[in-house]
This record gives C-alpha cells, sequence and structure tokens, in this order.
C-alpha cells in the first residue's frame, strides 16, 4: 500500500512531503534539490535542468537506461528513462522482442511476461505540473527500496517520458520563472500568469502536440510513435492540466463517447485502474471526478491513440496553478499542490498495473488477436490508394501508415475499381493484419454517432485529408490485385528530365512540391511563368498552370537552369520535360499572351495577440519546412506603424485581429490598392469584410427560438450545434488558378466553425462552392448542415491592382490536410494573377 502524507506546504517543499512514507530511500541516489539547488515546487524546472537531473539518476542507478529518442525543432534532447531491475537491464532486448510477440498476434503471456508501462509529462508545455511531477516518479523509482518496489521493477519495464515537449516546457518555465516574486503574488491578473503570445503550450512551430499522435507531422510525434511501437505498452499515461478553478480528472471519460472501435475490456480495465486513482487522492484529501468532461474519441491525441493499439491510455488533468500560487474558488492553487497530484497518480497507475498486469497482458494479445478476427469477418478486405499526377501526396500518407507500423504494400498491375483506376504508383492497405483497428480508424468515414458532443475532431479520414483517390476492396478486387512485397520503408518518389532543351522546359503544377520547384528558380533569378492555357505539343498535353522555364530568353543561365531542373525532378518528385519548339498543335502557343512572369511571393505571417497560434504556426510550418520559402512572422500590431511595401502577400489566420487600429486598416488597404494580396480564413476572413477591405459578405446566425428547453439539456443542446471538426465536399472550378494541380472537379475540406459566405453577385467570385449534399464524414447537425449547403468554400476580391483571397476554412489544418495545402499555396504563388473580372469589387 502507498502511503501519502496528506497536505502540502507553499513555497519550499520538501521532498518529503511528496514521498510515500512507507519504504526507504537509497542515500545513493540524488534528489532533485541536490542536482538542481532547489525543492521540487520551489521554481518551474526547466528542460535543460530536467535533462541534467535525468542523467544523473541514469549515471548512479542500476535500474535506470537513458535513451534519446529525437530531438525537438529547437534541437533540445528528446529522451526516455527506461526503468526496471538491473536483472532486466541485462536482458532487456529479448524482453522486448517477446513482449512485441503480444501486439502482432503471436503468442500468449505468461506468468514471466513484463508489463509495459509508458509515464508521459507535459505534452502542453506550460501544463507544468506534469514534468515537475516526473522529477519526483523518476527519483522515487531510483531511490525507493522494499518488497513492493523490488516486484514492480521485476515484472515492469517502466518508459518514463519527462517531457513530451521540450520547446514549450523551456518557453513556460523561463516566463512563470523570470515573473517569480519572493513573496509568491496570487493575483490572477499578475504577469506571471498572463504568458506572452503564443504561451508555452505548443512546440516550435505552435502545433498541439497531444493532437498530433495520428497526423504525426512533427519531430516530437515521429520519435514519440517509433518509441512506442518499438515496445508497444500495454499501458500510458498522459499527464496535462485545466483551468485553475477546477479539480482533478482522470478516465474513464464520458461514456457515450468512446471511439466505437475501442473493445469494451478497454474501459472496464480503465475503470478498474480509476478505483486506484481514487484511493491515492483521497489519501491526500485531492478532489476529483471522471466521467465528465474529457471523451475518449479522437484517436489522435495521447490518452485514446494507445486504446487502438492494445493498450489502456490515461489522460489525467489537474487544476493549474500557470505559475507558482494562484487564486481560485477554493482560496488558491499552489504548484506544489499540482505537482503532488500527479505524482500520486503516478504512483497509483504502477500500483494498478501491476496489480492487474495479468489482465493488462492479456487484453493487449486479445486485441490483436481479435483483430485478426474482426478483419476476417470485414466485408472490406484492402483499402487501395494512390494519384498518377501527384505520387508526393501518396508518398506522404504511406510515411504516416509507415509510422502507426501498418503494413503498406505496392500495385505491380494496373487495376480499375469502379469508374476509378488505380496505375503501379498506387498502394494497399490489407485489412488482415494486427493493426486492423487503427487502419478503420484512419480510413473510415462515419456520421453516425451516439453522441453529438466532440472534446475535439469527430473525423480524420486520412485519404480525404490527402485528396487522394481511394477504394474499399472486396474479396473478389482484393484477390485479383497483384501485389510487390511489403514496403520496409516508403521511399520519396523521383521525377525525371525529359529531353534536354535550349529553347524551354516546362512542368505541370499538379505535383505538391511545385511551389518549391518555383522558389528553387525565382531564387536563382530565373525568368519562370505560368501558363494560364493549354499547351499541347506532338508528344503530350500540358495542363492549366504548367510551369515555363524559357531557356532561349536567359541562354546565359543555361547551366544554372540545368542544374535547378534536376533538383526539381529528384528533390520534389517533378517530371520535367523539354520543349524544342513553341508551337502548339493544340491549345495556344508556349509564348501566348495567357502566360504569366511570376514574381518571388515575399511573404508576412500576421502573428500576435488575438491571432490564432496553431492556425498560425501551421502556414509558418508549410512555408518553411516544406516550401523552403523565407516568412516573415509580422505582429499585427506592426500594421499600424510598419511600411508593408517588402511584402507583396499578407497570411491572416483565424483570429480577432483588435490590435490593428483604424491607421493600420487604412495602411493594409492601401498596400493591397498597390497590388498586394491578402490570403485569410475563418474570423481572419470575416475581420477583413467587417473593415471594407473584402466585398465577402457572411451569413448571419440564426438563434433557435423554438420553444421552451429544459436548463438540464441546456450544454447538450448548444454543443450539438457546434461545428467541432468534420469532412464536407465541395465543388471547383478547374479552369482557376487556385485550382491548379487538382485532378478532380470535387475536393473534400475540413471545417471545425460556423461563420458562412454568402454567395457573391459575381458569379466568377467564388470558384469553390460546397455541394448541396456536403457531408462526407463526421457530426454536424441538420440545422448546420443546411446552412453551410451551396454556400462558397471561397471568394476573391478585388481592390483596384490587389487581390483579397478569403477561404471560408482553413486550408492546413494541423499540417496533414496535403490536399488543401494546394490551395492555400496556388493562393500565394497565382493569386496576383487571377483576374479582377473574376472578382467582387
Amino acid at each position: 500500500m502507498l502511503l501519502f502524507l496528506a497536505w502540502i506546504t507553499l513555497g519550499q517543499t520538501p521532498i518529503e512531503d511528496y514521498l510515500p512514507q512507507n519504504v526507504s530511500y537509497d542515500l545513493a541516489i540524488p534528489t532533485p534539490e541536490e542536482i538542481l539547488g532547489y525543492e521540487v515546487g520551489e521554481w518551474h524546472v526547466s528542460h535543460d535542468q530536467l535533462v541534467s537531473y535525468m542523467r544523473e539518476l541514469a549515471r548512479v542507478s542500476d535500474r535506470i537506461a537513458l535513451q534519446e529518442y529525437g530531438h525537438s525543432y529547437e534541437h533540445r534532447p528528446l529522451m526516455v528513462l527506461v526503468i526496471t531491475s538491473p536483472e532486466n537491464h541485462l536482458n532487456l532486448e529479448a524482453i522486448r522482442s517477446e513482449h512485441v510477440q503480444l501486439a502482432h498476434a503471436k503468442g500468449s503471456p505468461n506468468s514471466d511476461s513484463k508489463l509495459v508501462h509508458y509515464m508521459g509529462y507535459s505534452v502542453h508545455g506550460n501544463e507544468a505540473s506534469g514534468s515537475n511531477a516526473a522529477l519526483l516518479a523518476a527519483y522515487y523509482l531510483a531511490a525507493a527500496q522494499g518488497p513492493w518496489v523490488d516486484r514492480l521493477l521485476s515484472e515492469t519495464v517502466i518508459l518514463l517520458d519527462p517531457s513530451f515537449n521540450p520547446d514549450g516546457l523551456q518557453r513556460f518555465s523561463t516566463w512563470v520563472n523570470m515573473h517569480k516574486s519572493a513573496n509568491l503574488v496570487s493575483d490572477p491578473s499578475s504577469r506571471e500568469f498572463d504568458e506572452a503570445w503564443p504561451g508555452g503550450r505548443t512546440n516550435h512551430y505552435w502545433f498541439d502536440l497531444n493532437r498530433d499522435w495520428m497526423p504525426v507531422q512533427n519531430p516530437e510525434s515521429k520519435g514519440r510513435l517509433s518509441l512506442y511501437h518499438r515496445w508497444k505498452p500495454n499501458i500510458l499515461t498522459d499527464h496535462h492540466e485545466m483551468g485553475s478553478n477546477s479539480t482533478f480528472f482522470f478516465q474513464p471519460g464520458v461514456p457515450s463517447r468512446k471511439y466505437p472501435l475501442t473493445p469494451q475490456n478497454n474501459v472496464t480495465l480503465t475503470e478498474k485502474i480509476a478505483k486506484y486513482h481514487a484511493a491515492a487522492l483521497d489519501s491526500v484529501g485531492s478532489l476529483y471526478y471522471s466521467k465528465e468532461g474529457f471523451d475518449d474519441f479522437y484517436v489522435g491525441k495521447g490518452s485514446t491513440y494507445p486504446d487502438m493499439n492494445g493498450a489502456v491510455g490515461i489522460l489525467f488533468e489537474q487544476a493549474s496553478a500557470r505559475g507558482h500560487l494562484q487564486e481560485n474558488q477554493f482560496g488558491s492553487i499552489g504548484f506544489p499542490e499540482a505537482i503532488r497530484n500527479h505524482f500520486v497518480t503516478s504512483l497509483s497507475t504502477l500500483k494498478a498495473a501491476n496489480d492487474l498486469r495479468a489482465d493488462l497482458l492479456k487484453h493487449q494479445s486479445l486485441f490483436y488477436q481479435e483483430s485478426i478476427k474482426l478483419a476476417g469477418a470485414d466485408p472490406v478486405k484492402a483499402y487501395i490508394f494512390g494519384s498518377e499526377g501527384d505520387p508526393a501526396r501518396a508518398f506522404h500518407l504511406m510515411e504516416v501508415l509507415h509510422r502507426h507500423d501498418i503494413l503498406i504494400y505496392p500495385v505491380e498491375k494496373n487495376i480499375k475499381k469502379g469508374t476509378q483506376a488505380y496505375s503501379t504508383g498506387s498502394y494497399v492497405i490489407p485489412t488482415n493484419q494486427p493493426q486492423y483497428r487503427l487502419i478503420k480508424a484512419l480510413f473510415e468515414t462515419r456520421t453516425s454517432f451516439q453522441d453529438s458532443l466532440f472534446y475535439d475532431v469527430s473525423t480524420w479520414t486520412l485519404p480525404l485529408a490527402f485528396n487522394l483517390k481511394y477504394d474499399e476492396l472486396g474479396a473478389r478486387d482484393y484477390v485479383q490485385t497483384q501485389l510487390g512485397e511489403v514496403i520496409a520503408t516508403p521511399q520519396f518518389p523521383k521525377g525525371q528530365v525529359v529531353g534536354s532543351s535550349d529553347y524551354a522546359y516546362l512542368f505541370e503544377p499538379n505535383g505538391y512540391y511545385t511551389p518549391r520547384a518555383i522558389m528553387r528558380l525565382l531564387k536563382a533569378g530565373i525568368v519562370t511563368e505560368v501558363n494560364h492555357s493549354i499547351h499541347t505539343d506532338r508528344d503530350r498535353s500540358y495542363a492549366r498552370g504548367s510551369i515555363v522555364i524559357p531557356v532561349g530568353l536567359q541562354r546565359e543561365k543555361r547551366d544554372v537552369i540545368e542544374a535547378i531542373i534536376q533538383e526539381i525532378a529528384t528533390q520534389d518528385g517533378i517530371n520535367v520535360y523539354g520543349l524544342n519548339t513553341g508551337l502548339a498543335i493544340g491549345g495556344s502557343d508556349l509564348g501566348t499572351r495567357q502566360a504569366e512572369v511570376l514574381t518571388m511571393p515575399k511573404v508576412a505571417v500576421l502573428v500576435g495577440d488575438g491571432v490564432d497560434s496553431n492556425e498560425a504556426g501551421e502556414v509558418w510550418h508549410l512555408l518553411d519546412q516544406r516550401m523552403d520559402m523565407q516568412v516573415t512572422l509580422l505582429p499585427v500590431e506592426a500594421l499600424n506603424r510598419t511600411d508593408l511595401s517588402r511584402y507583396n502577400r499578407i497570411v491572416m489566420a483565424d483570429g480577432n485581429y483588435r490590435a490593428i487600429t483604424d491607421t493600420g486598416v487604412e495602411n493594409l488597404k492601401q498596400w493591397v490598392t498597390r497590388g498586394g494580396v491578402i490570403v485569410s480564413w475563418k474570423r481572419g476572413g470575416k475581420w477583413l469584410s467587417d473593415k471594407e477591405i473584402s466585398k465577402v459578405q457572411y451569413a448571419k446566425a440564426v438563434p433557435d427560438t423554438t420553444g421552451y428547453k429544459k436548463y438540464l439539456e441546456l450544454d447538450q443542446n448548444r454543443g450539438a450545434q457546434v461545428v467541432g471538426g468534420a469532412i464536407f465536399e465541395a465543388r471547383v472550378d478547374l479552369g482557376h488558378p487556385l485550382s491548379y494541380g487538382l485532378e478532380s472537379a470535387q475536393i473534400p475540406l475540413f471545417r471545425d466553425h460556423s461563420l458562412m459566405m454568402k454567395k457573391a453577385s459575381n458569379p466568377y467570385a467564388y470558384p469553390m462552392v460546397y455541394l448541396d449534399n456536403p457531408l462526407l464524414s463526421g457530426y454536424i447537425s441538420d440545422e448546420r448542415l443546411k446552412q453551410i449547403s451551396a454556400t462558397p468554400a471561397v471568394t476573391i476580391s478585388a481592390l483596384r491592382k490587389g487581390r483579397i483571397i478569403t477561404f471560408a476554412d482553413n486550408p492546413n489544418f494541423r499540417a496533414f490536410w496535403y490536399g488543401t495545402n494546394k490551395l492555400f499555396l496556388n493562393a500565394l504563388f497565382f493569386g496576383q494573377t487571377i483576374s479582377s473580372g473574376a472578382a467582387e469589387e
């Protein structure tokens, strides 16, 4: 039994006040205070200090091995402590290898099988009590002496990850420590509790890493998923914080909101484990709750992802001090108290997992065995996807699937499924494999739900996010599909240079990395055109939006051009064609007036107070990391005083933009009139409309006045009208510059808001419109669906020489919506070329 002191002091809290009193502690193991110079909870530990302490524990303890599994964008180490008995360390690889067989539906656990327990802390950097509790958890597991500890370490391999988000933790610890007073100030209005934008919640590019378990687009997540699938843990704990006026939450979540493919035994085990948390928190006098507020639906967050992988994920949410001491409805919440609650539930989970070891191991084994049986009974035997025009998008989807330990096979012979043709550049995911449940979760569309409230998004269908053609294959189709060997590691597709020319080179716009290819040319000072017409020669027909490099007009740069087109082929995965004549046998000649010389996009992304940092960060990440572009992160208030002439593109993500004064509005208007292009969406677009910079009109929300409503149904009724995250289909004008490179006239869009644009008076100004029945997957109320149907998904406005391109929805959602990235990038690169006659003026 674990015994705790029932109180915690403020300020300097000796480690004895945190620790269970029923064990002794090895004096050779240094306490955090001995290494850091302060007691746990007296200051917020910085990431470098956290690393120092963990490395020292690994140096002095034969129970601990430290492994680095990657680095953050700011090159901070991502590390895990592998904690088990010294005897187990001598045989660790054999233990791991035997354990993962359970996840491959090979073998069953026995009395000697080891449990694998993943302890994860502070994926949100400003929810720091988790990482500070990790100091105590690591010390306890290194130093505690007693029969129960010996049994735990003998029967368990513990993966202790002290910081899922090093960059965010470092940012937050610096903020609160630099504003800490010797006499602790609890006033919620104090600067200590008011982080500078964007705050410490997110990583370097302002991504919420707790939503990245499924998309796996950030280095922190890539490293963590590799570690996860290397070990296949039985249980994972995910330590968070919530509002200061809250208490403490532990799972299970709302019973009606678990993901439907999660087996009921997962819930049963979670409920059994919850009793241990309750007892531990009772022992220290902490209030708590479960089965409300939070759910287990979105498989891309840390507490739900394990449920789709044969494990039990557990979310902990602790009321946050957001500093060192803050007033709340109970009086105040101190940082040591928050740390203590995470620490005691860390130990209660270890106790529960050890007591339920046989049940958890059996659950994992049966989970994968049942998955194989479910796959056998499923009429869908495989999913096929691909893109002849843009193999890079298919590659990036394969990357995601590969990181989830999903087997992928190449198609060896062209096949047809319905009206769709799949070439040898297509790929097949058989459902008959251990990851069956996760595959279904990633590929299925779902429009029927037990509950209408969601803590996060209600759908995420991956092939729709990548805008790839895909199909389900039944038994007959699957048997007839010729597959190659399983793909060990997806390889980026390389293009080729077809022909040599001293006249012109051309490549089509369908490649995902077309913008990066254009940037290579523009950075080198190469004259580059976009051709708005079709050009057909004897060999092939080139689509509208093709990029032309007129070699004959810049012969002195031919060597540079030749080098760059090789890079475009090999590094951007694009085919480049050499043309020796501009004469067309169909469409327009290469020297057509419908071709325009492209200018270098000089992009400013508005950031700062009032701007949605996640969405601004998605733009920054896309342009900086993928498209190799320089991006200015321009504070919104800079519009009030800055000369904007050095930019020709401004991006306005979702936000309120209240910091822009009337002077700033006028500056922005004048900048647009001189030829600037604004790309915006959601409330960014609404702000431009309100300030009469764009001509977009928005529909007003219609209040529900349908009569008497019961008070107890208020949250349910209002929540049911929230568009929390669903996928809709829009019709696209393929001849419009915004759609260059798209392969279909219909495109899936992700929507997580209720703003709706009205159709412009100019019918050419809205080249993308939601279908009359647009829902593809996810939850939306009938009322909201009717309101969204047939509304514009994008509207083009003109202000003299400039253009304002207003999307209804964020085209860069969580960095995995590769399909609509194309629309956003076309807006940046081709927006200025849109005819004023095709815009609302």
